[in-house]
C-alpha cells in the first residue's frame, strides 16, 4: 500500500470519526468536475456513510458537468451509500442578473454570486439530510492564496484536504484510481462563461506556488530581499510578489469577524 494510500485511509477515517462524533453522520459535496471535488468525494464514500454529490451547473460549460457526473456513475459502482442529486442553477442565477441595478453589473461579482447559490443549495441539503457540507479546498488555493469566496466555497464544515498540495491531491486520486480525466483535468473553478483556468486568473501555476508554500515554510516565513536579489530567478521573483498579491489581498477570507468591542469607558460616557 503505497503512502498516498495510506494517508487516504487517514483522511477518510478522521472524516468519518468527526462526522459521527459531531452527530451528523453523512457527507454533501458539490462535484464539479475537478480534481478537488473528485478526491473530496471519494475519501468520503470511502468513510462508508451516506455520501451526497451534487453537480450544480450554472451557465456550466457541459463538459466539466459531464466529467462530474461520469465520477459519481464511478463512485457508485465502487463504494455503497453514494447518492446523486443535480440542481441546475442557471435561472436562479439569471433571474438575480434581471434584478440588478446596472449600477452593480459586474463581473467578478456576478461570478462570486455563483459560488454563494452553490453553497446554499448544498447547506439545503445538508440540513435535509443532517450531514456536513465538505470543503475541497487545497493547502495552495484556500490556506495560502485564499482563492475562493467569502460566503461561498469557502463556507464549509469541514476541509479534508486543506493540508495538501494541489500535486498531492494529484497524485492521490491516481493511487485510487480516479478517472484520469478528472485527475488531470485543468484547474478551473466553473465561475466564468469563458471557462477561464485558475492559472490564467491566478497568474502562476500551482507548481510555482507550491514553491513559494515550501519555500516559506522551510525557512519559517517570508525571506530577506537580499535573498530575492541574489537567489532566485526573475520568473521566482515575480511568482513570490504573485502570492504576496494574493495571499495579502485575501488573507481577511481566515480571519474572524471584526467586531467592535464595548468597554467600562464607553459604557460610563
Amino acid at each position: 500500500m503505497t503512502n498516498m494510500v495510506n494517508l487516504a485511509n487517514e483522511i477518510s477515517a478522521w472524516l468519518k470519526n468527526y462526522a459521527i462524533n459531531a452527530g451528523r453522520p453523512a457527507f454533501v459535496i458539490g462535484v464539479s468536475g475537478g480534481v478537488d471535488s473528485a478526491l473530496v468525494s471519494t475519501l468520503c464514500a470511502m468513510t462508508g456513510l451516506p455520501t451526497h454529490c451534487v453537480v450544480l451547473p450554472c451557465q456550466s460549460k457541459d463538459n466539466e458537468t459531464d466529467r462530474g457526473i461520469k465520477h459519481i456513475d464511478w463512485l457508485q459502482d465502487n463504494f455503497i451509500h453514494v447518492a446523486y442529486h443535480e440542481i441546475d442553477l442557471t435561472r436562479v442565477f439569471e433571474t438575480l442578473k434581471t434584478e440588478i441595478h446596472p449600477e452593480y453589473d459586474n463581473d467578478l461579482a456576478y461570478a462570486n454570486d455563483k459560488s454563494r447559490f452553490r453553497m446554499i443549495a448544498l447547506y439545503h441539503i445538508a440540513t435535509c439530510v443532517g450531514g456536513l457540507v465538505v470543503g475541497t479546498g487545497n493547502k495552495v488555493e484556500d490556506y495560502n492564496l485564499f482563492f475562493y469566496t467569502k460566503g461561498g466555497d469557502g463556507q464549509v464544515d469541514i476541509a479534508p484536504i486543506g493540508d495538501l498540495m494541489k500535486s498531492e491531491v494529484r497524485l492521490m486520486c491516481r493511487e485510487l484510481g480516479v478517472l484520469p480525466e478528472l485527475s488531470e483535468a485543468v484547474p478551473t473553478d466553473g465561475l466564468w462563461a469563458d471557462g477561464r483556468t485558475d492559472e490564467s486568473q491566478l497568474g502562476a501555476s500551482y507548481e510555482e506556488f507550491e514553491w513559494v508554500v515550501a519555500f516559506l515554510e522551510k525557512n519559517n516565513g517570508w525571506p530577506l530581499q537580499e535573498t530575492i536579489d541574489n537567489h532566485m530567478s526573475p520568473r521566482q521573483q515575480e511568482v513570490l510578489g504573485i502570492y504576496n498579491k494574493w495571499h495579502t489581498a485575501g488573507k481577511h477570507k481566515s480571519l474572524p469577524i471584526p467586531t467592535f468591542k464595548r468597554t467600562w469607558t464607553n459604557l460610563k460616557n
